[in-house]
């Protein structure tokens, strides 16, 4: 008798090449005009060793000197973007709203340290694209413990809520252009043309909540008067019980 061949799931995508293309040489000639000067050090100071620094493209109220991503904030191009006429064409091929923009540079020999970044998945509702325009074999990110090398000219998503580093081990900067782009439609065609795996949704909603303690949330909530607390205790519960519909 023949066994049938159940085929192994494949994991959630933790980063994913998107089905775009780019003029490398042209992002070149729009980032290489930037002096010395005109780069910002990164404000995470402890989160990485050697160099690391930004040319902002579209920041909050899209100010020349302001590299920090801000919930709620206005986004705009800055006066650096409009003197880059093909990062401009880049950024309007996009069918989705991007609200951070930036140039991002990794000296020779520069490590960024392993950290998450919270709130980052297309799930959460705002991605991540880096789109390589200097780079070489010897930049390695590391995603989740994988070893990976993005390309100039692609379109590349990571997952930047997973455990995530990079080192650039070559001789020459690194430079990726960087977008966080709100999930539309468009985003998740693309992301679905691509082969994009998503993560499995939490049992209880919360990555916070697990078999190991939903016992004990469930009693601290009904321990509260709140009707939305009982209800959510009363929810969990069903969950936890396998009763939930």
């Amino acid at each position: 008798m023949e066994r049938a061949i159940v085929p192994t799931p494949k994991p959630p995508s933790t980063w994913l090449r998107l089905p775009l293309r780019f003029d490398v040489v042209r992002m070149q000639r729009d980032s290489d005009q930037f002096a010395v000067g005109e780069w910002i050090h990164h404000f995470n100071t402890g989160a990485y060793d050697q160099g690391w620094s930004c040319v902002p493209l579209r920041s909050a109220d899209g100010q020349a000197g302001h590299i920090m991503p801000i919930d709620g904030a206005a986004y705009a191009g800055t006066p650096q973007l409009a003197r880059c006429p093909c990062l401009r064409e880049v950024l309007a091929s996009f069918a989705c709203e991007i609200r951070a923009a930036r140039l991002m540079a990794l000296a020779p020999g520069a490590v960024i340290r392993a950290h998450r970044d919270g709130g980052t998945s297309l799930a959460d509702g705002l991605i991540r694209i880096h789109i390589p325009i200097h780079t070489s074999p010897q930049v390695l990110f590391s995603i989740d413990g994988e070893t990976v090398h993005f390309t100039a000219g692609h379109a590349w998503y990571m997952d930047a809520s997973c455990l995530h580093a990079v080192r650039n081990d070559g001789a020459t900067p690194r430079i990726h252009l960087v977008l966080d782009c709100v999930t539309n439609a468009w985003l998740e065609t693309l992301f679905a043309s691509a082969g994009f795996v998503p993560k499995a949704a939490h049992k209880y909603g919360d990555p916070s909540i697990n078999d190991g303690n939903v016992r004990a949330v469930i009693a601290q909530l009904r321990l509260s008067p709140s009707p939305a607390s009982l209800a959510l205790a009363s929810q969990l519960s069903g969950l936890a019980d396998g009763s939930a519909p």
